[in-house]
């Protein structure tokens, strides 16, 4: 008797789950013995760790891209989506993403990995009017768009960019928008809670950094006020300010993917809930923001980022592969048993720009270079494949050099030559203004 594994998503839930069940059952899969199908409406794996240097401008978008193919080889990859599990018959629904043609396809083992988006439908107008990351190309049209507002013309309602939320991802996202527009373009952050980052609350002085370097962006910050509507012109707020925006970026926290069949494991968010091992029921897996996984040693579910989605993913992986072993009898894997999730987790940063950056490891704080350089090599070591991580280390570098030149460049137009006279000294003729911190205009 074959097994077949499906996993459900393209993200990093199944890119470690496929990895977990390639080193523990890698011969069994390339005999046939085992099949491992891949179903993802995105015939990429998205790399998200570095959304902040796409949209600043640092990185290309193609960094973040890298084939489903490429990075599972021994899959079948079909392009489409899952809209209903029968448990029972252990058929799961699909549907083509090119022709809509509906069929089912059993499975032996199976792993939701759907990932979440953002609730946009919670707020009027969001769903129409804003702009979100999550979605198969988001992040290269809001890169775009973000690059057609640096060349709008100057007072444009186009050079405004509102991030609804003040979470990593909003905080992240405003800086790396004021980042790239150098000063031409006006960024305001509107968070609903009393502070930015609630996910480093044990860290005020990550936080208070954090606020620090935006307003040396020039990023205008609200906090303690909802957005209550968005439309084509802005956003108006529950205290009845109205901000104007040509670029509305919702990071307002995400929400599983629904797939029929499964409501009765749901929590109230719509997670799967998991059990100590991450099975929901019978033949059935779940991690990543599809699923509620609760955090070892306490009751309360795992943070949504991608490490521990990476972490469950191969654990799940990794009882699949137990479970199979169990079931029929499967030759050559000694891990028979199905193991509770154990990781800890590690920490969290944040980046606002070259060499400027917030890190928590193991509840010690970093800033400035040094917590650049630990995001980095963390975001690098998580990369899907080292050919992209090398193309991003060389990218990085050279964007490096090229700041460091136009710095000297810089630095030669405003220091005069010797026995040149002191008195004119900029390139314009006139004495160099001191450097102050960009201050946002006011918004209206």
């Amino acid at each position: 008797m074959n097994a077949r594994v499906v996993l459900l998503g393209g993200g990093y839930v199944t890119l470690f789950a496929y990895r977990a069940l390639m080193r523990r059952l890698g011969r069994q899969v390339r005999s046939g013995r085992v099949e491992i199908v891949v179903i993802s409406p995105d015939d990429a794996h998205s790399f998200h760790g570095f959304t902040g240097e796409v949209i600043a401008g640092i990185l290309p978008y193609e960094r973040t891209r890298t084939p489903l193919a490429e990075v599972m080889p021994h899959a079948r990859i079909l392009p489409a989506r899952a809209v209903h599990i029968d448990r029972r018959q252990r058929l799961v629904e699909i549907e083509r993403v090119d022709d809509g043609v509906r069929s089912d396809l059993s499975y032996t083992a199976l792993v939701v990995g759907t990932g979440g988006r953002e609730p946009v439908g919670r707020v009027p107008g969001m769903a129409h009017h804003g702009r979100t990351l999550r979605g198969p190309g988001d992040i290269r049209a809001l890169s775009d768009r973000v690059a057609t507002a640096v060349d709008a013309p100057a007072g444009s309602v186009d050079r405004r960019i509102l991030v609804v939320g003040g979470g990593l991802a909003g905080v992240e996202l405003a800086a790396a928008a004021a980042d790239r527009g150098a000063g031409d373009l006006q960024v305001t952050l509107v968070h609903a809670g009393p502070r930015l980052l609630p996910e480093l609350d044990s860290q005020p002085r990550l936080r208070a950094r954090a606020r620090a370097e935006l307003i040396r962006l020039g990023v205008a910050v609200r906090t303690g006020v909802r957005v209550a509507a968005v439309d084509d012109g802005g956003a108006r707020l529950a205290d009845g300010t109205y901000l104007r925006a040509g670029i509305v970026i919702a990071t307002v926290g995400q929400a599983p993917v629904a797939i029929g069949g499964l409501e009765e494991f749901g929590d109230d968010r719509g997670r799967l809930a998991t059990g100590p091992d991450l099975s929901v029921t019978t033949g059935i897996w779940a991690a990543g923001d599809a699923a509620r996984v609760v955090r070892p040693g306490t009751r309360e579910p795992v943070p949504a980022n991608a490490l521990w989605a990476i972490k469950a993913g191969a654990h799940a992986g990794a009882n699949v592969a137990a479970s199979l072993h169990n079931e029929l009898g499967l030759p050559g894997y000694a891990g028979r048993v199905r193991r509770p999730f154990s990781y800890r987790g590690l920490g969290r940063a944040a980046s606002f720009g070259l060499g400027r950056s917030i890190s928590e490891l193991y509840g010690i704080p970093f800033t400035g270079a040094l917590a650049w350089v630990l995001r980095m090599v963390f975001f690098l070591r998580f990369m899907p494949s080292r050919r992209r991580a090398l193309a991003v280390v060389g990218d990085l570098v050279r964007r490096s050099r090229s700041v460091r030149g136009a710095d000297r460049r810089g630095v030669q137009q405003v220091v005069p030559a010797a026995g040149a006279d002191r008195s004119s000294v900029s390139r314009h003729g006139s004495r160099p203004e001191p450097v102050r911190p960009r201050v946002p205009a006011r918004q209206t």
